[in-house]
Formats: C-alpha cells, sequence, structure tokens
C-alpha cells in the first residue's frame, strides 16, 4: 500500500494536480467558471472556461456593435479591440475579482479593473469608451486627469488587473481544475442540508421524480425531505418500537438502511434492515413495506413483511447495507457476526459459505406477492454449491459498512455497475473493496493487505480478492464507504470515489489510473480563505461520518454527527461542491414532478457557518449604473430616449433563462444592521485596508482612535473575513471621514467580540476628537509576525 501522505504529489491525477489556494475563479453570479457547451463567436478568449455561455456571448456582441456604431473609421480602427477586451472581461473566469463582486457585500464595478500601464494607455488613446461603457459621475469627472482617472479604475489586489492576470502563472496553471494545498490535499466546500437528526445512517432517494430524499435515524424514524429543502413533519417511517439500540455511544445496532425498488413509481415497494430482539435473541431483520395509498410521503406500517431475519451472535458487526443493482437484485450486506476476530467455527463466519454472516448476499424480490418473499437468482456463484447457501455473492467480508453502484461516466457509461464498499477493519487497517461475484475479500485470512489469522493466510487461496486500496490506522479506524461522483454539478470530479473515516473524520479520495488499473489516494480539506467563503459555503463539518449518499440527479452528500449517540440529536448533512469549476449554465436544471403533501412542512434553517466569520451584509452604494451581469446601462444616445434604451440593454444582455424583468439582477442586498463595518479609503472601499466606518442606528459614522488597539482592529477584520490584522492605523492614515460623525470613542476590546460594539466604548456619539484621529485598520488573509 501506498504511503498515503508522502506520495500525494506523485498520486494525483492530472485532473487533480495541486495549484496555489489562493487564486479563487468566480463569475459575477458568484458561482465558479464553467465550460461553454459550444464556442464562443465574439469572447474567444473564454470559449474553453469563464463565465459566458453562447447566450451571454451574443449579448455582449450585441452591446460592441452598439456602441462601435458609434465610433468614426479612426476611432474603430483604434479602439475597437479595447472595446471589445473591456466588455469580455464579463466572461473572464476571474469576473468577480476584476468587477470587485467576489461576495453580495461588496460595490461592483461598471468598468472591470485595469492595470496602471494599460489604462493609461487606452486614456492617450481610446478615453471616449470609457464614457460609453459606464455614466459613474465619479469616474467621468476624473477623465481629464489620467493619474487619478487610473488609480480610480485599479484594483487593490493587482495580481487581478487586466491585462496582466493574463499573463501570470499563479492564477492561470492549472485554472479551472479542483483547488489543491501545497500537500496535495483537494479543497472542496460543502452546504449544509439537514440538521438536528438522531445519528443519521442514511439518506435515499425514490428514483421517481419527485427529487425527494428520505434519511433515515438510527432510532428507528426515516424522514421526508422536499427539494426545496423543508422537512414532513410526520415521518415517512416510524418502527422505533421495534428498532433494538441504545443510547450509547458506539451502539452499532439500530435501524440501518432503506432502499427503494428500482419500480417504486410503480409498485411502491421500499426494503429496510434493522436489528431486532425477539425471544431475547439478537437479530438483523430485512424487511418489506409499501407505500400508504392515503398519503404518498408515508409507508403503510402494518404492511411490513418480513424478507429475511439473521441471527447475530453479538452486539456488533451487523453489517447494515441494501441496495439494488442494475440487475433488478437486492443486495444484502451483513457483518461476520461480531465480537474480534470472528472467531466462530473453525474458519469464522466470513469463509463459512454456508453462513450468511460475512457476506454479500443477492436475491431476487420482484413477483413475491404470491409465492416465497424472495428467489434466488439463478446465475447466484453457488448455486450448485450443496455446502453454501444459496443467497451467497461474494464472501470473506468483515462489516461492510456503506457501498454503492457506480452510475458510470454520464457520456460514456465506463465504470457502470461497479460496486465499491468500505469494509471495516480489525486492529489495523480500513479497506475498500470492488465487489465481484462469487470472490472471496480474504477475511478473517487477510486484513487489508496483510496477514491476520497467519494459518488461513498462509493457505489462502491465491485467487483472494485484494482491496483497491487500504490505509492504517493512524489515519482513522472505521472506514464510510462512499460514491463515486458523476454528478453534473462539479464536472472535476467525475470518476473521483469519495468515502471518509468515522472515528478520525477524515474525507478521503480514489482516482482510478487507467492506464495501469491502481487507483491513486488524495485526501480532502475543506476549502480555505476565499475557496468557500466567498460563494457562501461552509468549510466544516462534524467528526463522525456515518454514511454518503447521492441525490436523484447524482450529487454528492454525506452525514455525520458531533456526538456519536442514537438519541442525540446532533447529525448534519452535507452536500458537497467544488468551487473551481461547475456546469455551464441551465445544464444540471431539474423540474421536479409534484407532490401531494398531507403533512405539516417544517422550513430548512441552517445553522453551520464558515469557520472565519463573513462580512454582516451591506448597502451597495448608490450609483448611478448596475451590476454588469444585467448589462452595464449606456449613456443616453442623442437619438434614443435614455430610459428606453437602458431598458432595450439589460434585456439584451440578460442572463438565461430569466424574465425581462428578472434579468441580470444580483442578489438583493440586505440592509447592514447595528455594528456592521466597512473600510474606505480615497473615496472608494478599501479591500483589506482604510478608515474604519461604523453603522449605528440608521447612520455610517467613523471611530476615534483614542484607545485604538490591535484587539480592536482584529474585531473589524474579523467580521470582514480576514483572519489576521497586521495594523491598527492612527491619525486618520486612510484620510478623514469629514462627511460623517464620529460615533464611537474610547473603543476597548479584547479581541473576541463580534463587532465594535460589544466592546467597551463610550455612549453612541459621545466623543472628545476630530476627523483628525480617524482610526483605521490593515487586514491579512496571511500570517504576519509582529516584532
Amino acid at each position: 500500500m501506498r504511503g498515503p501522505r508522502a506520495a500525494l504529489a506523485l498520486l494525483l491525477a492530472a485532473a487533480f494536480a495541486p495549484r496555489p489556494a489562493r487564486p479563487h475563479p468566480q463569475c459575477l453570479d458568484f458561482k465558479p467558471p464553467f465550460r461553454p457547451p459550444r464556442g464562443l463567436a465574439f469572447c474567444r478568449r473564454y470559449a474553453e472556461f469563464g463565465c459566458c455561455d453562447p447566450r451571454r456571448d451574443r449579448a455582449l456582441l450585441q452591446r460592441f456593435y452598439r456602441l462601435s456604431a458609434r465610433m468614426d473609421e479612426r476611432a474603430y480602427a483604434a479602439c475597437a479591440g479595447h472595446l471589445q477586451e473591456l466588455l469580455c472581461q464579463e466572461c473572464s473566469p476571474y469576473a468577480a475579482h476584476l468587477y470587485d463582486a467576489e461576495d453580495p457585500s461588496t460595490p461592483v464595478r461598471t468598468i472591470p479593473g485595469l492595470c496602471q500601464d494599460y489604462c493609461t494607455q487606452v486614456w492617450q488613446t481610446c478615453r471616449s469608451i470609457f464614457r460609453s461603457l459606464s455614466a459613474d459621475p465619479e469616474l467621468i469627472a476624473l477623465e481629464n486627469n489620467v493619474a487619478k482617472f487610473c488609480r480610480y479604475l485599479s484594483l487593490e489586489d493587482t495580481d487581478y488587473c487586466f491585462p496582466h492576470l493574463l499573463a501570470n502563472q499563479d492564477l492561470n496553471q492549472n485554472l479551472g481544475l479542483v483547488t489543491a494545498d501545497a500537500e496535495g490535499c483537494l479543497q472542496l466546500c460543502l452546504v449544509e442540508v439537514a440538521n438536528g437528526l438522531r445519528n443519521p445512517v442514511a439518506m435515499v432517494h425514490a428514483n421517481d421524480g419527485t427529487h425527494r430524499f428520505f434519511v433515515a435515524e438510527q432510532v428507528g424514524l426515516v424522514w421526508t425531505y422536499l427539494p426545496d429543502g423543508s422537512r414532513l413533519e410526520k415521518p415517512f417511517l416510524n418502527i422505533s418500537q421495534a428498532v433494538l439500540t441504545s443510547p450509547w455511544e458506539g451502539d452499532e445496532r439500530g435501524f440501518l438502511c432503506i432502499v427503494f425498488h428500482p419500480k417504486f413509481k410503480f409498485n411502491g415497494k421500499v426494503y429496510v434492515y434493522y436489528s431486532v430482539e425477539v425471544r431475547y435473541e439478537e437479530r438483523i431483520r430485512i424487511s418489506e413495506f409499501r407505500i400508504s395509498p392515503a398519503d404518498m410521503n408515508t409507508l403503510d406500517h402494518g404492511s411490513e413483511r418480513i424478507i429475511l431475519e439473521i441471527e447475530e451472535p453479538a452486539s456488533n458487526h451487523n453489517g447494515g447495507e441494501l441496495l439494488f443493482g442494475d440487475d433488478g437484485y437486492l443486495y444484502i450486506f451483513t457483518g461476520d457476526g461480531g465480537m474480534a476476530g470472528d472467531p466462530f467455527g473453525t474458519f469464522g463466519n466470513a469463509q463459512n459459505k454456508s453462513a450468511l454472516l460475512g457476506k454479500v448476499l443477492r436475491i431476487d424480490v420482484d413477483n413475491n406477492d404470491r409465492g416465497p418473499l424472495y428467489r434466488i437468482p439463478p446465475d447466484n456463484p453457488f448455486v450448485s454449491d450443496p455446502t453454501a447457501r444459496p443467497e451467497v455473492y461474494a464472501y470473506g467480508v468483515r462489516n461492510m459498512w456503506r457501498c454503492s453502484f457506480d452510475r458510470g461516466d454520464p457520456h460514456t457509461k465506463e465504470g457502470k455497475g461497479r460496486l465499491f464498499c468500505g469494509d471495516v477493519g480489525q486492529n489495523k487497517y480500513e479497506e475498500v473493496d470492488i465487489v465481484e461475484k462469487g470472490k472471496n475479500y480474504g477475511w478473517r485470512a487477510r486484513e487489508g493487505f496483510s496477514c491476520y489469522d497467519k494459518k488461513l493466510c498462509a493457505n489462502s487461496s491465491l485467487d483472494d480478492v485484494l482491496p483497491i486500496y487500504a490505509y492504517p490506522h493512524k489515519m482513522g479506524k472505521s472506514v464510510t464507504g462512499g460514491y463515486v461522483y458523476r454528478g453534473c454539478e462539479s464536472p472535476n470530479l467525475n470518476g473521483l470515489y469519495i468515502f471518509g473515516d468515522f472515528m478520525s473524520g477524515r474525507l478521503m479520495s480514489l482516482k482510478e489510473d487507467r492506464a495501469t488499473g491502481e487507483w491513486q489516494y488524495s485526501e480532502i480539506c475543506m476549502g480555505t480563505g476565499q475557496t468557500c467563503m466567498f460563494p457562501g459555503l461552509i468549510n466544516n463539518y462534524y467528526q463522525y461520518i456515518i454514511s454518503f449518499a447521492e441525490d436523484e440527479a447524482g450529487e454528492l452528500y454525506f452525514l455525520s454527527t458531533g456526538v456519536p449517540s442514537a438519541t442525540a440529536p446532533h447529525g448534519v448533512v452535507y452536500k458537497v461542491v467544488d468551487t473551481s469549476r461547475t456546469a455551464p449554465p441551465g445544464k444540471c436544471q431539474v423540474e421536479p414532478l409534484p407532490v401531494k403533501v398531507k403533512s405539516k412542512l417544517i422550513p430548512f434553517v441552517p445553522k453551520e457557518k464558515f469557520i472565519m466569520k463573513t462580512p454582516t451584509p451591506r448597502p451597495r452604494p448608490k450609483t448611478t449604473t448596475e451590476a454588469p451581469w444585467g448589462g452595464v446601462p449606456e449613456p443616453p444616445s442623442p437619438r434614443t430616449p435614455g430610459g428606453d434604451r437602458t431598458r432595450a440593454s439589460t434585456a439584451a444582455a440578460g442572463g438565461p433563462g430569466k424574465g425581462p424583468e428578472e434579468r441580470g439582477q444580483r442578489r438583493k442586498k440586505k440592509p447592514p444592521g447595528n455594528g456592521t463595518v466597512r473600510l474606505m479609503r480615497q473615496g472608494r472601499r478599501g479591500r483589506g485596508r482604510g478608515r474604519v466606518e461604523i453603522f449605528i442606528d440608521g447612520e455610517w459614522g467613523t471611530v476615534c482612535d483614542d484607545g485604538w488597539s490591535l484587539p480592536a482592529a482584529a474585531v473589524v477584520c474579523r467580521q470582514l473575513g480576514f483572519p489576521y490584522v497586521v495594523r491598527a492605523t492612527k491619525k486618520a492614515e486612510f484620510g478623514e471621514g469629514s462627511s460623517l460623525r464620529v460615533l464611537l470613542d474610547d473603543v476597548q476590546c479584547s479581541g473576541q467580540e463580534r463587532t465594535l460594539l460589544e466592546c467597551s466604548h463610550a455612549d453612541v456619539g459621545t466623543h472628545n476628537c476630530s476627523h483628525e484621529e480617524d482610526a483605521g485598520v490593515v487586514c491579512s488573509r496571511e500570517e504576519v509576525t509582529h516584532r
């Protein structure tokens, strides 16, 4: 087995090559860039990867035609190229940076941020095109002073200014590939989907077009969630009175799995796997339920039919997976019976084909309304072996926890039908297997790639199947199997097997090398800095990873908890998101079939947060222009009334799939709350440095530097999303806010407060200073040592 960390850089496939975490591609709609479904006729530079689809490209081309029609022949020859470049920056994969729009709280430019030399060049030869592109009165007022004009159009972070960013190797190397840190750890983000669950052991969908998902709790309840995230108050299933479990942390018994019949839409059948006690004997039970004829969101609890029961000699190693394969058969994954080392019989349950424990079973539950509850598939591998149970499909497994069938590549279907399982180890190793018919997976002779029972191992068959990956217990002690990602929204993850460890909370991935057939490991980390913060995602989760899931569209989720007890309501469902690249607009859109709801709906309220505090939403300053995604309003033409011209250009530039009144609209800005802060310098918003201005009781004001210190500055920086503070500035270093009142004075903070209002300070509006003492800060995204 390869060392999981030392060889990461060599093991990552080309599509997952590490690149610096600092670059953060993002479009004006705050989403990742994408590969357009077809080529772009106008903004060809971004035809392979960017923020414009063909519809948006055509809208920009039409705008170019309108603006260039105003130029004479000489101006067209000199300036048309510059006009095209400036318009096309909306299509840049770094559009959000170019327009200062990395999040909804920042004001959006009407002209992209320009590098000083390029701005000067365009100003000298084609100054008139700026008036065509923007009606910003502040910009127009500066147009006769090239230094001030180009300073106004500059970016705080000069790495992103146009056109120098085109040649910036750090920004363009591996652009659009999964972000990785210096050690090769893939940086992904999360969306919280559900919370307050008691050990959520499984999440499944009905594959009926409704795009509902169903989450099972270990205590024996299953909840219905609608596509909008709301939960039905009435459970889909409640067999908590029958389920055997306890509040003990780590108790493996309970309700363990649920699966919908492939033809559920027509037969209404659902299958469950749970622990039960029958006459003081512990068993695992596989039962069939039918949907209630009166409510499509509830099972008929009186319809239960017990398909199979297996005695459990111990309370652990209960298995707990049910899956339907493409062949239509039901696959059942059992544990070896518990205790340590599979001590049952001469060779243990797992190697005994006449026992149902320690196996993968396959049965046929179709057409079982009359006659036997299940039949044996005729091609099961041991149907002709009188010493074996005919249900056995594969054997030699210890305690497979979470398995999945690969949906296959969305285009080629390569990999379709492969059965992946995580098999929990004994003392040293956890493993991931691909399960095939009739194969022996080695337990208890082997654990991972090593021998466990040396006598059995020495005599074991050379045909024993080794895992595709195994890892030592210093990385984790209880594997949770996952899925090969085959969804639509994160195309870079296609073909990546993502799984985790229950004990260590480690997220991991494997990628197959097609040339060698080997599986290459890379760890998954949560994105830092801008990777998750600006898209409004989260980058932390509860440690105990219980299960993974797919929704009906193939997007990937995992379920974890902070307290591994069947009765502790700390479970959360997370959706996995890659912010390096998304699918083209509209490609992943689904239209769920209607759901008749008879129960009260409980709206979803997210509770998880990004680990660095994000800025409180701030109002966008009044401007005479709109965000570029909605089409920058043009100055009125002498021949056309201004209002009509603005409406026409906005409609032409509208994003795909939106009505005339919605096109190009950005997120609504919430009014700022008390204690919201912003940084100002040279009359403009500062990015990471500037004079501190605070919003209190309906007005913005400044902060006096009496008592101003690093802890107070740290509070401000953290509010604005910066983890570190460099300096607390005094004496109006970033200019005086003379048009505002001084609202805070004598501010004393410990550094742990959420806002300056939580610090000790004089009464609001009471001070003994002037604007010559306005306080400021310099923040950083990287740690700076203060000497």
